[in-house]
């Protein structure tokens, strides 16, 4: 059979009329390709599926152990840096306070330092005081004592006699009474 020039073989032509086995199948052959789907299906079950099936539960109790061991170690992890976390707190805190003891420690050096400078200073100027008052008592007391000698030495020239120890004593104190010995002790100290 020919169509407007298309050529079909004969066999192909044989096989249309005749119907296909997929459109037609025979019982028979359904019937042996369910009986060895079930025959396989439970070879398979029986032998199968228990491996495939124990493959898979050791597979998820591995998956599950791991998960459960990464949990614990997120776990050990967390407390871990939660523990760091306070003792870094904890040092830092106590560098804030050592550095606080050293700035008190430092301002109370200091401050002692500047105390014991005033003291030894105020100690020096009383010490200066008192070398130069007794300096200027010893001067005065020499001074006393050389006009005591000029007087008597003066009057002795004068008069052309040794003077008595009385009349040498109302000299001397005459002769001091005139003279200011507090202007010359204020004038020092100053």
């Amino acid at each position: 059979m020919t169509d407007a020039g298309l050529h079909i073989p004969s066999s192909a032509v044989l096989a249309a009329s005749e119907g296909s086995f997929l459109i037609k199948p025979g019982v028979g052959l359904m019937i042996w390709t369910l009986v060895v789907f079930f025959l396989t299906f439970l070879l398979l079950k029986r032998f199968a599926f228990p491996a495939i099936s124990k493959a898979l539960d050791t597979r998820q109790k591995a998956i599950e152990d791991s998960i459960d061991t990464a949990e614990r170690t997120r776990a050990e992890a967390e407390k871990l840096l939660a523990e760091y976390r306070e003792r870094l707190k904890a040092a830092r805190s106590q560098a804030d306070e050592i550095v606080q003891r050293a700035r008190q420690a430092a301002e109370a050096h200091e401050s002692e330092s500047r105390e014991q400078g005033q003291e030894l200073i105020a100690e020096a100027q009383r010490r200066a005081e008192r070398e130069i008052s007794a300096a200027t008592e010893r001067a005065l007391s020499d001074l006393r004592r050389e006009v005591a000698d000029l007087t008597v030495t003066a009057t002795e020239k004068v008069t052309r006699k040794a003077l008595s120890e009385a009349d040498q004593r109302r000299l001397v104190d005459e002769a001091l009474a005139e003279l200011d010995f507090s202007t010359i002790s204020a004038g020092s100290s100053s």
